[in-house]
């Protein structure tokens, strides 16, 4: 099987599965408790806490541990807009992007919904990308919260962050990215993006699934949503996940290894085989302004869960589109938004790399696609 859908999610690595061990065996302590075990998993906790930190270009009291990403994105987008509402009721609008993770837009959604924020939606071009005049056209006054996505996970479209960033700035607004695709693959320095908050996942980095990190800068004041004993500096009660911790703090070292650029060169020539293979296959997203890990096309004329299907038969994984979306009829809304028709936006098909990945299972996996489509469109055509 040639495993291409680590967007949705990636295997454990074995230094990470290795360097959390200990915290799910023998040294099982509460990091509250004032004993010798939960003082070892309290020091484990600090030590995971600062090599994020490390890794992000911040201080480690402006790192919050979670349950994964969808957490960390509800965290940033209702607790800020609540805490500076709180202080300013005059703030009661939340811009976000029209490609926006369902976790990032059913936050907003939320807010509008229960505590009667306006949201406003900053459309994309025809690849997915926000432009800074488009920003800056919804920005206002009464603007609590921006908060646009560092790379698209469903078409890897990479958005230009500290632009962005700059533009809400000058309005005096907090900018929030969900970096969960980005990380391990573009820059993540929190300082050089100019962001005042930052939203990552441990599973989507060789790390175990219910792990996440909220960077929120220092003074930046953030609504908890869950409450109970003040742990996470009081910005997120409950027992903290140190083997968690620990495994999305190793994940995150390991991610930057270099190897950005060999994949970038096989995700362009997997891309050119399949469009000079698969006559209409359509790229969407942006041609060169995108994640190295990420090719996505349409496949006009075909049904994208059949071609899925016969890829499977085929021996290669692959997805629709985003794997928080899996099962829904509706054509994505990230197509959509870029002006691609309906019964185009059916065709899709999502094909994302992990690190691991080499010239000749993307080889193989090319052929497969032309012979996937061509199968599909045969059987259409009866």
């Amino acid at each position: 099987m040639i495993f291409l859908d680590a967007a949705a999610t990636t295997p454990v690595r074995r230094e990470v599965l290795e360097a959390m061990w200990p915290y799910l065996t023998g040294e099982f302590g509460n990091p509250s408790s004032h004993h010798s075990l939960g003082e070892a998993a309290a020091d484990a906790l600090s030590g995971a806490r600062a090599t994020v930190a490390k890794s992000l270009g911040c201080r480690p009291g402006e790192i919050t541990f979670t349950s994964g990403g969808t957490e960390a994105d509800n965290l940033a987008v209702k607790g800020i807009a609540l805490a500076r509402r709180a202080a300013d009721p005059a703030l009661n609008r939340v811009v976000i992007s029209a490609i926006e993770h369902p976790a990032v837009e059913e936050s907003a959604l939320y807010l509008q919904r229960v505590h009667g924020f306006e949201v406003d939606v900053v459309p994309v071009d025809r690849h997915g990308v926000v432009t800074p005049e488009a920003l800056q056209a919804v920005l206002g006054p009464e603007t609590a919260l921006v908060s646009i996505m560092y790379a698209n996970n469903e078409i890897g479209t990479v958005q230009p962050v500290r632009q962005l960033a700059e533009v809400a700035a000058e309005y005096g607004v907090p900018f929030h990215a969900d970096a969960v695709q980005a990380a391990g693959w573009l820059p993540i320095a929190v300082k050089e993006l100019g962001v005042d908050a930052m939203s990552i996942s441990g599973h989507k980095l060789g790390a175990p699934k219910g792990s996440g990190v909220l960077y929120a800068k220092g003074r930046l004041r953030l609504e908890p949503l869950v409450h109970g004993g003040g742990q996470e500096r009081g910005r997120r009660s409950g027992t903290e996940n140190v083997a968690g911790a620990v495994a999305l703090a190793t994940a995150l070292t390991l991610a930057h290894s270099g190897q950005s650029g060999r994949v970038s060169e096989l995700r362009d020539a997997f891309i050119r085989s399949v469009l000079e293979a698969v006559p209409g296959a359509v790229l969407t997203g942006h041609p060169s302004q995108r994640l190295p890990s990420v090719a996505s096309f349409c496949f006009p004329g075909t049904s994208g869960e059949s071609v899925l299907l016969e890829l499977e038969r085929l021996g290669v994984v692959c997805s629709s589109g985003s794997a928080c979306a899996a099962g829904s009829d509706a054509p994505s809304p990230v197509l959509l938004a870029l002006g691609i028709e309906p019964e185009v936006a059916h065709t899709a098909v999502r094909f994302s790399f992990d690190s691991t990945v080499t010239s000749a299972e993307l080889e193989q996996a090319a052929e497969a696609v032309a012979a996937a489509v061509g199968s599909v469109q045969g059987l259409g055509r009866r």
